[in-house]
């Protein structure tokens, strides 16, 4: 603490600031004053904590000096030491805010006893002010919590109380309006490596945003997230300030934050809808991980992608799964990704959507195969999938879902015989031109004594079960798909509509478009 001593006499302002050993004890010297008038102008910029000032000195006293700090610095410590041991000056002094009374005559151990009983005074109020000033903004911030989540719109009571509460968030129409930013923190894991808390670093980052922020703010914890409530300027330019500041204070904190703004608002009454906007901004996390900042007006026209997946992308699908090779799966799922966070019609809803039909089509995948070499396969129910997990890290999500089924499909394989190796592979290739020398090629048997072994163990000719299976496929794509019926055919490897419309009819004794419109009644015919 800062310890000012007065005196007009220099031998006594000399000996007080030397002679004890004020640094031993946790205090810092200022340069002494030789008058009240010196010590007036000196302390606005000087701030000292304690003063030590004699009573009758050239110009004026120490009381008034007293008074006049007193008035504008009611905190600071003043100490009295005099050469005059009468009463009536101890009684005025203490009149004037003083809380010690020494005379000159004192020991150094007494007077330095007298700054250590001044600094514990100092300590106790400001712990007290700063409890207060906790318990205060704790009120505040639950006050504001509730305003925030509730569904309903603030009577005129509770307006009068946000700005009674506020006053520095209070909004001039046609000047200001209030904005809901979202902040996230992208990395923990280097705060965790670096003992640091994500609750400590929100707890800093919010601190560090009120300090560097001009204009009036608060700022609260908000799931994983904080939540910044803020007063600007109508221009942008007061905008652009806001997003340096909050960048600035992230990289202080040496984090990488992505900070979403809501639609601002120029009522309190809408502060409910500049939350959910900025809420929504902030899912965008992922999708604009580009970008350091998005704003709701930069999303809020975006329609979404499709959610489901096309035939030709299931194709690619099992395609990196039959690879087994986890290099190929993540280079597939990378591009994949990334094709998405390119389309700029793209929503965090419609990328969830189309990701979780993704996921869905390689369990199907799966289960065809099981099926088609005479095993069952039944997706697991118990490991559901997490939708905030899939949102924010994608790529790790759809990686797990797929090295599992690599897994599994290489257990199903795994030990079966020639002739079951060639359903899978049939089964996997119904839509190129499947000939029985291509196949038996495949299992590394001669053609002959495969088409043998073959009818030996399907109870069908090599044509017979191939046909079956493409009329198979066909029948499932017309009730599961949207596809065209020509899509369809060329799926199961017929680029003859004629030829494809006369060989389902003659196998499911309905045409395509009848199957399909039938389908709800006929779902299947084995």
């Amino acid at each position: 603490m800062k310890v000012l001593i007065v005196d007009d006499e220099v031998i006594i302002r000399t000996g007080l600031s030397t002679v004890i050993n004020w640094e031993g004890s946790g205090f810092s010297v200022l340069e002494p004053a030789a008058s009240a008038e010196e010590a007036l102008q000196r302390i606005p910029c000087e701030q000292p904590d304690i003063i030590f000032t004699d009573i009758r000195m050239t110009g004026m006293s120490g009381i008034e000096l007293a008074r006049e700090v007193m008035n504008e610095r009611p905190d600071t410590e003043m100490i009295i030491i005099s050469g005059f041991d009468e009463f009536i000056y101890a009684q005025q002094a203490m009149r004037e805010g003083v809380s010690e009374y020494l005379l000159k005559t004192s020991r150094p151990d007494e007077i330095i006893q007298a700054a250590i009983r001044a600094k514990a005074r100092i300590e106790q109020r400001r712990q007290e002010d700063e409890l207060g000033r906790t318990q205060e903004r704790a009120v505040n911030r639950s006050f504001l919590r509730r305003l925030l989540a509730s569904a309903t719109l603030p009577d005129e009571k509770t307006v009068t109380e946000m700005w009674n509460r506020y006053p520095d968030l209070r909004i001039t129409q046609g000047k200001h309006h209030l904005q809901v930013w979202i902040i996230t923190f992208r990395h923990n894991d280097t705060a965790e490596e670096e003992g640091r808390a994500p609750e400590v670093l929100y707890h800093a980052l919010g601190e560090r945003l009120t300090e560097l922020l001009p204009n009036g703010c608060e700022w609260l914890q908000w799931d994983d997230s904080i939540l910044l409530l803020i007063r600007t300027e109508l221009e942008r330019e007061g905008i652009s300030k806001l997003e340096y500041m909050i960048r600035k204070a992230g990289e202080e904190l040496n984090s990488d934050i992505f900070a979403a703004c809501g639609q601002p608002v120029g009522d309190v009454r809408q502060l409910r809808r500049a939350l959910d906007t900025a809420v929504e901004a902030a899912s965008y996390e992922w999708l604009l991980c580009h970008k350091g900042y998005v704003h709701y007006e930069d999303i809020s026209e975006r329609k979404g992608v499709r959610v489901f997946c096309t035939m030709e992308e299931e194709k690619e699908l099992a395609a990196w799964l039959r690879a087994e090779d986890p290099g190929v799966l993540k280079s597939g799922i990378t591009e994949l990704l990334a094709r998405l966070r390119c389309d700029h019609q793209a929503t965090p809803s419609s990328v969830r959507g189309y990701l979780q039909t993704l996921i869905v089509a390689g369990h199907r995948w799966l289960e065809r195969t099981a099926l088609s070499i005479g095993r069952s396969y039944e997706p697991p129910n118990g490991d559901k999938l997490d939708m905030t997990e899939l949102a924010q890290r994608p790529e790790k999500v759809l990686m797990h879902h797929f090295e599992t089924l690599i897994k599994q499909h290489a257990e199903l394989v795994s030990g079966i015989n020639p002739v079951q190796r060639a359903v899978a592979y049939i089964h996997e290739h119904l839509g190129q031109g499947l000939s029985l020398q291509q196949v038996a090629k495949h299992v590394h048997m001669n053609s002959n004594y495969f088409s043998e072994l073959f009818k030996r163990e399907t109870g069908q000719n090599y044509i017979e079960f191939v046909t079956q299976a493409k009329m198979q496929k066909a029948m499932a794509l017309l009730r599961e798909t949207p596809a065209k019926i020509s899509e369809v055919a060329n799926e199961v490897g017929y680029e003859d509509m004629k030829y494809f419309n006369r060989l389902f009819k003659k196998f499911t004794g309905m045409t395509p478009s009848e199957y399909r419109a039938n389908a709800e009644i006929y779902p299947s015919i084995d």
